[in-house]
């Protein structure tokens, strides 16, 4: 493979990247899963919406007028996004906080009879709030398991949790551990005969594949803008009807319209601010597309996929040319994440070598516990290397080539 390949196939990641004053300090950037870089729209659009005058929404002050026009805009680039309704947007501080938020006013119709499906592929944040609702409603946790061999989560792993009893799954897109992408429609359709909702962690997910609602099936999906080039925040999609027919605990004086009766307290409009740019940045990655901002999104996913697919494989490939390397992303379909372990060698140790020549690859189970515990590798986890929109061939070269004089110096 050619260092210009990679390239080639997509978009001009050169003239991304040098919109990323973060890369300016030379380090190779993998640590993309847990939090990506930001790119300067998005940084400006924040500053931005901080320099003109802010206050709470509104119709009459220049201040209420920028603040309503904030979120109106970015519930619209999110629903872009996600092929879902403006209207269906719901703001929060985090992915966590949504599934904490959602889970206990889901849980308040719950009972004894009742049953709710997690799986070990997620991460913690989509499974404990709905062990925790389940268990304060006397409601019964069933477990669908993936398998550690292959890290496929099978439908009928999820299907065979189901019962007539059961009220809620929630499964995770894509494992933020390993990068297993599980066959979303087909466990919507599973739950779906049961009669039971949907709930799914889209953060990895997001951030890697053009996503939409619709044809996943999901009732509920939740992502977070700082997982693709935004800032810290939390967003769920779902249909505006089934939103309708849900009580939060909120209080008295707030507005009971959806979806901002699920958004407690001032929203951070800047932040909002920096989501509506991080998509129009996502929007703009291939620059022959055209048509409506959704058009350019499916689009410029299309080339993004090509782009870290392509590193992907190089990166495969050269890991196996390495001695003692495991590598525990095995699904057929998955995200560009690739968890390391290494023959008598820790993780820990390869995460401090490469930090300290410039390549971030963290280790850790990422708060996947029940994924890492289920591939054997109890609480510590190994490394996780993710690509990112502004990753290049030089990146995967530099990583590479760590690794081997890390294996080297054992």
């Amino acid at each position: 493979m050619t260092d210009d390949v990679a390239d080639d196939v997509a978009y001009d990641v050169a003239a991304v990247r040098a919109l990323f004053p973060a890369l300016k300090d030379g380090s190779a950037h993998f640590d993309g899963p847990g939090g990506t870089q930001t790119p300067l729209p998005v940084i400006d659009a924040i500053a931005d919406a901080l320099a003109g005058p802010l206050s709470n929404r509104g119709a009459h002050t220049t201040g209420e007028r920028n603040a309503d026009r904030l979120v109106l805009d970015a519930r619209r680039a999110m629903a872009d996004l996600l092929g879902a309704s403006p209207s269906g947007i719901v703001f929060g501080r985090s992915a966590t906080q949504l599934a904490y938020d959602f889970s206990r006013t889901l849980a308040k119709t719950w009972t004894s009879q009742d049953e709710v499906v997690v799986t070990s592929l997620d991460h913690d944040s989509n499974i404990r709030p709905w062990t925790q609702a389940a268990k304060a409603a006397g409601a019964t946790v069933r477990w669908a398991h993936f398998d550690p061999a292959t890290g496929e989560l099978p439908v009928d792993a999820v299907r065979e949790a189901l019962s007539e009893r059961t009220r809620l799954v929630a499964v995770t897109a894509a494992s933020n551990l390993i990068g297993t992408r599980p066959d979303i429609p087909a466990i919507a359709q599973a739950a779906h005969e049961g009669g039971a909702l949907l709930y799914v962690d889209g953060v990895h997910y997001t951030a890697h594949v053009s996503v939409d609602l619709e044809r996943l099936g999901a009732d509920f999906f939740t992502c977070s803008p700082y997982k693709f080039l935004g800032p810290h925040l939390g967003v769920l999609a779902a249909r505006p009807e089934l939103l309708e027919t849900l009580e939060p605990d909120k209080l008295l004086p707030s507005t009971n319209a959806v979806p901002e009766r699920f958004e407690l307290g001032t929203l951070p409009y800047e932040f909002l601010a920096g989501t509506r740019a991080a998509v129009d940045f996502l929007a703009g990655l291939s620059p022959d597309a055209e048509g409506d901002r959704r058009r350019r999104l499916i689009s410029a996913f299309a080339a993004l996929e090509k782009h870290e697919d392509a590193l992907r494989l190089r990166i495969e490939e050269g890991l196996a040319g390495l001695p003692r390397v495991t590598v525990h992303s095995r699904a057929a379909e998955r995200t560009p994440t690739l968890l390391l372990t290494f023959d008598g060698r820790g993780t820990v140790d390869a995460y401090r070598y490469l930090a300290a020549r410039g390549v971030d690859a963290p280790s850790g189970s990422f708060y996947a516990l029940e994924a890492s515990r289920r591939l054997g590798l109890g609480d510590g986890g190994g490394l996780r290397v993710g690509l990112a929109p502004y990753t290049n061939t030089e990146d995967v070269d530099r990583l590479l080539q760590g690794l081997a004089d890390f294996l080297e110096g054992a």
